[in-house]
């Protein structure tokens, strides 16, 4: 039971919900960048929603299969083939022995996640299938896919099996999740945030250009963040000369995926998944939970926005996407009888 890997694509690896527990020891979450997406992708195809998929950057991946599966993968906008037939975000589809499942480039966004019945059955380290890509550990061989690999799978769950028998004819399902789950790419990306601790260590007029004006995603962007590039946002700290840069770096501290901090030079950096468990720059703000699946999705020369929330409101529509998921199970266990 696996897949081949027929092409690996410009970066694809296997991802689960992430390596839990192991902060204090300096070990990063990481998995999958946008959670809810594989964890709906997981629900579609029979498996857990911890189960391992892929993640899949900018595309170029090709699968082919030994035995009969259900896929179904969330994220960017992806033109995603199963031989001629075109097979839309959010919609699980039966892939029979022998046929390959291809991702072209997206067209918005950068990145999905793939889940498959059974889920990849690589090993647990520290408690996640997960790849570490900066630390090469986890996943396959703890590093990127790579054209010839071929990875394990497990055995396709009973919900998995009537799934095969269900979509026998139609080949793909007709029942898919809010389109927002599915596809969560922007073409004008908005983050919404929280302020951070750091928030008023910073002047009237960086406040006004980080919430009023845009910012671009410059080339240093991957797993770990995105560096931003636009308005300088300058610390209101009356410190001038040679000391000045050195007064942006303060006691490091915990930094979390979403925080957003300010480097010398003003430039800001939202920190994804891979990101360091402590850090020393300003933070200005924080990206709240449910908008981490458009921050996933921020490529090179995207134009990004920044609106404030309450901590309030952001736990509530937290709670509201959660209520809306357990919804989800529901409906899938009716489609899947």
């Amino acid at each position: 039971m696996k897949i081949d890997i027929t092409r690996a694509g410009f970066l694809t690896s296997v991802q689960d919900l992430g390596r839990l527990g192991f902060r204090q020891f300096g070990v990063s979450v990481g998995g999958a960048l946008d959670s809810h997406a594989l964890r709906v992708a997981n629900l579609l195809v029979g498996n857990d929603e911890s189960a391992a998929g892929l993640e899949i950057t900018l595309g170029g991946l090709r699968l082919r299969f030994v035995d009969d599966r259900i896929v179904a993968w969330c994220g960017g906008g992806f033109d995603v083939r199963l031989g001629s037939t075109s097979v839309a975000a959010g919609h699980a589809a039966l892939v029979r022995a022998g046929q390959e499942l291809m991702f072209n480039q997206p067209k918005v966004g950068c990145r999905c996640w793939l889940g498959i019945s059974g889920e990849i059955d690589v090993p647990i380290v520290l408690g996640s299938r997960s790849t570490d890509l900066r630390t090469n550990f986890g996943g396959f061989d703890g590093r990127a896919l790579r054209d010839g690999d071929t990875l394990p799978l497990g055995r396709n769950s009973e919900r998995a099996k009537t799934l095969i028998n269900t979509l026998g004819e139609e080949k793909i399902a007709h029942w898919k999740p809010p389109h927002d789950w599915s596809s969560p790419a922007q073409r004008e990306p908005a983050l919404r945030f929280i302020r951070g601790v750091d928030w008023n260590r910073f002047d009237d007029v960086a406040i006004q250009r980080f919430t009023n004006e845009e910012f671009s995603v410059t080339a240093e962007a991957d797993r770990m963040g995105a560096r931003l590039d636009g308005p300088e946002l300058k610390r209101g700290d009356n410190v001038t000369g040679p000391a000045a840069a050195s007064s942006m770096d303060l006691i490091s501290e915990a930094v979390v995926p979403g925080t957003i901090q300010v480097p010398p030079g003003g430039k800001p950096i939202v920190l994804l998944g891979d990101c360091q468990t402590i850090g020393g720059y300003p933070k200005i703000a924080h990206v709240i939970s449910v908008d981490l699946p458009i921050a996933a999705q921020l490529r090179v020369g995207d134009r990004v926005r920044f609106h404030e929330v309450s901590l309030t409101e952001a736990h509530q529509l937290l709670a509201e996407r959660e209520r809306d998921l357990a919804e989800f199970r529901v409906g899938i266990k009716l489609h899947v009888r």
